[in-house]
């Protein structure tokens, strides 16, 4: 049995059990696989993307694209789990003491309530690095899947992210610099992109966090 088609038993392992599921689709390559290969299995695939900060306009241009390659799926946008620690410590932002610190679980529990789906796709592999490939090990007997978590990708590597990429002509998703992909964020590469590309996606993210255009300032000064 090729990698493919272990990774379509597990899914089909949870179509058994329901037509509907949810998608932790964060835009990038391993989400972007993994709802490819879920689309044509399930009638409803319920979408979340969790926005760093919202209304990104390069950010949006993805979201319409994935929209009209898979028409069916249900689209929500809901604030990343990590904003919570960024708000409350008041990084490059006025501290807020009274904001709630949230993790991935709460969010996957919410969405599961909000939309009546208990089945819940995420995109993690074991390649991703040494605690990914534990927690993802003691799943590995039930077909990757741990109290409606669902893991299909766990046995994947980049090189076959790309393979599959390549074989359904998917595009790459936004690279912001040559390192390893990442989201939006408060980091050097991303800001300096945003700058070149996209400097009104740049405003946006000054106005909720003003104190974030020391980044370029203070790398302005080093040059």
């Amino acid at each position: 049995m090729t990698l493919q088609e272990r990774t379509y038993s597990h899914i089909d392992l949870v179509r058994q059990k329901t037509d509907g599921v949810l998608l932790f689709l964060s835009l990038g390559k391993d989400s972007l696989v993994l709802l490819d290969m879920i689309y044509p299995k399930f009638d409803r695939i319920v979408c979340v993307f969790m926005y760093f900060v919202k209304g990104l306009e390069h950010i949006e241009r993805w979201i319409g694209w994935v929209k009209a390659k898979y028409p069916k799926i249900e689209f929500v946008q809901v604030p990343h789990w990590n904003l919570t620690y960024i708000l409350r410590g008041g990084l490059y932002c006025v501290p807020n003491h009274k904001v709630k610190l949230l993790k991935l679980a709460d969010v996957v529990k919410a969405m599961q309530l909000r939309y009546g789906l208990y089945y819940t796709f995420l995109g993690m592999k074991k390649a991703d690095g040494m605690n990914r490939r534990l927690m993802l090990k003691g799943y590995e007997a039930n077909g990757y899947e741990n109290n409606g978590m669902c893991y299909p990708l766990a046995d994947w590597t980049q090189k076959d992210i790309l393979s599959y990429m390549k074989q359904n002509s998917l595009p790459g998703p936004v690279r912001y610099s040559l390192k390893a992909s990442s989201g939006v964020g408060f980091n050097l590469d991303c800001m300096l992109w945003l700058e070149k590309n996209y400097p009104q996606d740049l405003q946006r993210i000054y106005k909720v966090f003003p104190m974030a255009e020391r980044i370029l300032w203070e790398h302005k000064q080093k040059q």
